[in-house]
């Protein structure tokens, strides 16, 4: 604890990031001692969300996981350090603001130079919604490194995940869109000035009526992913037409049922972490605190 107040003495407010990287803890005894000790302040930022996971018991948790939280969102103060951590705290929240704006100009440029590419370009205009979700549609996105699934390629943190919803489409055009976004993946994964990463899913009208039946796994999450995106480009009364759907539903409830849940669970988990030494080595308390695999979680 007293190399820890000293750190913070000497260096003023710090993100549990930059404490893990001057001081090389266990980043699990890290999250303990900046939470238990009565002379270290912390202030978190930005927004909890729900994410499915079907490792969860009822399927429900928050994002970012504890530690996500703690290691790019929460800021770490002595008690007498308020303003400078407010103030910090206030930056941080500003550049995950604008990683997120980044994140989405660029998925919304891309996805306009790949409509302008086609065949048809009128015609995807006007069948066909593009809509963008998860970190970058709640403004949380970050550039931690980490390998693409794949390919093993690091990539810049948070990926851009795109859904495209098409009505009345030929099939010969539905393939040569996702032929056109597949290459962009491709170009934006292996060229080193971007290292993004694009994942992606294309469906009908039709399909989307069927996942809303909010039934299984994969429609929850399908449920989820409609509710929270926010429109890129293509046609923007699609788009309507769609969040629509999503609300006569009631998929809105539905979700923040699921939140509820898994806001209750997440405070419990933390309690017990901090109370037990040994909690960490529950497979449900590791799957709470470390960040899940979430290439199930896009259909």
């Amino acid at each position: 604890m007293n190399n820890l107040i000293n750190l913070l003495k000497i260096h003023g407010p710090l993100t549990g990031k930059e404490i893990h990287e001057k001081t090389a803890m266990n980043v699990f005894n890290l999250w303990k001692d900046c939470n238990q000790c009565t002379d270290i302040a912390t202030k978190t930022i930005g927004t909890r969300y729900l994410r499915l996971d079907k490792h969860v018991e009822g399927y429900a948790r928050l994002s970012p996981s504890i530690i996500r939280e703690f290691y790019n969102y929460t800021v770490i103060s002595l008690v007498n350090q308020a303003e400078a951590a407010h103030s910090k705290a206030a930056r941080l929240h500003q550049a995950i603001i604008t990683i997120s704006t980044n994140k989405f100009e660029l998925a919304r440029d891309i996805m306009e130079k790949t409509i302008e590419s086609q065949h048809d370009p009128q015609m995807i205009q006007e069948k066909v919604c593009f809509m963008i979700s998860g970190d970058v549609a709640y403004e949380m996105a970050h550039l931690e490194p980490r390998p693409e699934f794949s390919t093993g390629k690091i990539v810049n943190g948070s990926d851009l995940d795109i859904v495209i919803v098409y009505k009345d489409l030929p099939e010969s055009i539905i393939k040569g869109l996702d032929s056109s976004i597949y290459e962009r993946k491709y170009y934006l994964l292996n060229n080193p000035s971007f290292k993004e990463e694009i994942d992606y899913v294309i469906k009908g009208i039709s399909k989307v009526d069927k996942q809303l039946a909010f039934q299984d796994f994969q429609s929850m999450i399908a449920s989820k992913v409609l509710d929270e995106g926010k429109f890129l480009c293509g046609n923007f009364a699609l788009f309507s037409e769609i969040k629509n759907k999503v609300a006569d539903r009631g998929i809105p409830e539905k979700l923040a049922a699921l939140k509820e849940k898994a806001s209750i669970e997440r405070e419990k988990a933390s309690l017990k972490l901090l109370a037990f030494n040994n909690a960490i080595k529950d497979k449900e308390m590791r799957q709470l605190f470390y960040t899940t695999d979430e290439r199930e979680e896009f259909f």
